[in-house]
């Protein structure tokens, strides 16, 4: 239905918005409330905007493609100076608190930089005292960060963090960091992420608090730049408003990471991009409570039935056998990279990378028993069509 509404006239937008109000949330997405009529209106204005040229569209892609940041493979080196002790405290999820702080990063020239920029904690599991120690946080740069690695069309990133004072949590920021190299390979929309090593210093001291490693992840904005589209945060979206095989390949490509943690239809670990053909694609992120992954407070969702987190569920549409080998043949065409790249990640333990080959591994013996590819992604398909 919304693939029609796209070309949107004043009447489809006010028929939507009834019909939203009167949807059903599904019972394995995470429960938010339903939009205003008011909010929905807003959002669906958006998907009414006129584009701008080609020209416009080319050059925004060409600029979020040649990201610095992006273009080289080992890990970035930098310091972050901030009031962190006040930082920590804002376990609030819709907290927008931000803090001063200091990225000593290098310049052009090698010279070494103290750029002011801002910080702030976000997420929502991992924002929880109970989870991590240490909060993801949120990077707002200045354009004084122009000729450093991370200039570019955005001026935010985000840091996903070490979470805990163990250095094995080091292991998890990496194997977190696997899944979206893996992602890069199989999905032709998917976000970009780079190692860094980052020490934290105590504002109030001038004192390195920690060395450890963490992960930045690529803005929403630049993905959509990318996709030469716009993202649109429009909830209530099902499997038939998106196109057949990308759905279908970043359903496959979820279970075999091992990941139930996202929902197209609540916005929950996906953003959706708009391109002028008027069609919305679905980019997601956000794995670390994947089995392949695994850190100590992932666990299995009992709302799906599952007792552990590495167990695999397959939440994507209902598709024939016939359907879904194309989509098996495009992993396998990748599985000796996919390998690969397991093996050449940098960083991890011998201990992890044999669990994670062994997983991956399991995937691919999996798709290739019918009786098994009829257990798990015929007869446990998802049938409500969200």
């Amino acid at each position: 239905m919304l693939r029609r509404l796209l070309g949107i006239s004043v009447l489809l937008l006010t028929l939507l918005c009834t019909a939203a109000g009167q949807t059903a949330t599904p019972k394995n997405a995470p429960q938010k409330n339903a939009p205003s009529k008011k909010t929905l209106t807003e959002k669906l204005a958006k998907l009414a905007q006129p584009w701008p040229n080609a020209e416009t569209l080319q050059s925004r892609r060409i600029d979020a493609e040649r990201r610095a940041l992006f273009q080289m493979v080992e890990p970035l080196v930098f310091t972050l100076e901030s009031d962190f002790s006040a930082v920590n405290k804002d376990r609030d999820p819709n907290s927008t608190k931000q803090f001063p702080a200091i990225l000593k990063t290098t310049g052009p020239n090698g010279e070494s930089l103290s750029i002011p920029i801002k910080i702030g904690a976000r997420g929502h599991l991992r924002r929880m005292s109970q989870t991590c120690s240490f909060v993801p946080l949120r990077l707002e740069l200045s354009k004084e960060v122009k000729g450093t690695a991370f200039e570019g069309p955005s001026n935010t990133l985000k840091l996903v963090t070490h979470c805990q004072g163990s250095k094995e949590f080091d292991q998890f920021v990496l194997r977190e960091h696997l899944a979206y190299r893996l992602a890069n390979l199989i999905l032709p929309r998917s976000f970009r992420s780079r190692i860094a090593t980052v020490t934290y210093a105590d504002s109030k001291t001038g004192k390195a608090m920690t060395t450890r490693f963490g992960m930045l992840l690529e803005d929403d904005g630049d993905v959509a730049r990318r996709l030469e589209g716009r993202t649109v945060a429009l909830e209530r979206v099902v499997f038939n408003d998106l196109e057949k095989d990308p759905l279908t390949l970043m359903m496959v490509f979820e279970f075999m990471i091992g990941n139930t943690d996202f929902s197209i239809f609540a916005l929950h670990n996906v953003i959706l991009v708009q391109t002028p053909d008027s069609k919305l694609h679905p980019v997601p992120y956000d794995f670390d409570l994947s089995g392949l992954v695994r850190p100590p407070y992932a666990v299995g969702d009992r709302r799906l039935g599952m007792t552990s987190v590495v167990d695999r569920l397959y939440r994507g549409p209902c598709r024939t056998n016939e359907e879904l080998q194309p989509i098996f043949s495009a992993f396998r065409s990748k599985k000796s990279e996919i390998m690969a790249t397991i093996e050449s990640h940098a960083g991890l333990e011998s201990g992890a990378r044999r669990e994670v080959t062994a997983y991956i591994n399991d995937f691919f013996s999996l798709i290739d028993r019918p009786p098994s590819v009829k257990r798990f992604f015929i007869d446990q398909c998802n049938k409500t069509a969200m």
